[in-house]
């Protein structure tokens, strides 16, 4: 009986130090969790039905959804989604297959494997800071580089942040170079998961090179391809750092986004509730466009 007794006394311990410790694990990350994302949240869609101001004037007063209503038949807002929606088109189509050819190059053993490996994840660890000095010796109209080889050859320098036609190209050409690596290494680790018998049965069978990769990895990486088209069309969707640094929204706010709008609205004209409401309504497009874009390849892949 003192046997079984030991036992289960063991037990109802080990099960009390269960209960115990698994919320104490938890409560860190949950604390963390509430303090920086569940407040701000809340607190940020209270301050969308208010008149808050930056500067502290006014009674901060309830107004409904008159924020909401102005945000929703404000031209600069939706001019400001379109300059996003025409970065995200721009960047997300060679962010995608630049990152696969470099992937290709990679896993097919070219000499120097480590050094292409550095040149092509180095530039996603680069702070946007350093993204904005490398983008003024690239794109600079006096002494840029780009300018330089142009006048080099007898060419006329070209505006690249200062004109119209040339502002976004130039962002969405840098926010290439400085974020393919994180898609690269996305599918450079699908391309080393394919199985090699898939290859050497296709060897078996007499398909060739280009053969084997049209039948065999392209299919093979369709889940990656449709996991990082949904990653890059987000996070381009919420691009501010490198247009904010190199354009300032400029020229003629030409390339300025919904977000550079937003900050602009809160921290330039003082209007906090304005800003917290049409924050809210990119999250609500957000959210929609990311259940249609999982819903699309979701069929697609049926």
């Amino acid at each position: 009986m003192s046997t079984w007794q030991n036992r289960g006394g063991r037990q109802a311990r080990l099960s009390l130090e269960g209960r115990v410790s698994g919320p104490l694990f938890v409560a860190p990350f949950l604390l963390v969790f509430g303090l920086f994302l569940v407040v701000p949240l809340v607190w940020g869609l209270w301050m969308s039905f208010t008149n808050s101001s930056l500067t502290g004037r006014g009674d901060s007063s309830f107004v409904g959804f008159a924020n909401y209503g102005e945000a929703l038949t404000d031209p600069k807002m939706w001019e400001t989604i379109g300059h996003t929606v025409l970065f995200t088109a721009l960047s997300t189509v060679p962010l995608v297959l630049f990152a696969l050819v470099m992937a290709l190059l990679v896993h097919i053993g070219l000499p120097g494997q480590w050094l292409w490996r550095l040149s092509f994840f180095a530039p996603y660890l680069l702070t946007s800071a350093v993204v904005w000095q490398v983008g003024l010796l690239i794109f600079q109209t006096d002494s840029g580089m780009l300018n330089t080889m142009l006048k080099a050859v007898g060419l006329d320098g070209i505006g690249w942040l200062v004109e119209e036609k040339w502002a976004m190209w130039s962002v969405a050409l840098i926010t290439v170079w400085w974020t393919v690596g994180f898609n690269f290494l996305l599918y450079l680790a699908a391309l080393q998961s394919v199985p090699d018998e898939l290859y050497e049965a296709a060897a078996i069978d007499g398909a060739g090179a280009w053969r084997r990769m049209w039948a065999i990895t392209l299919p093979q990486l369709r889940r990656t391809t449709v996991l990082i088209t949904v990653l890059q069309v987000l996070a381009s969707l919420k691009v501010f750092d490198q247009i904010y640094m190199l354009t300032k929204g400029g020229p003629d706010g030409s390339t300025r986004p919904i977000l550079e709008y937003i900050f602009d609205s809160g921290f330039t004209g003082y209007r906090l509730g304005y800003a917290a409401a049409m924050s809210y309504i990119f999250f609500a497009l957000l959210l929609i466009l990311s259940i249609g874009q999982l819903k699309f390849f979701s069929r697609r892949e049926a």
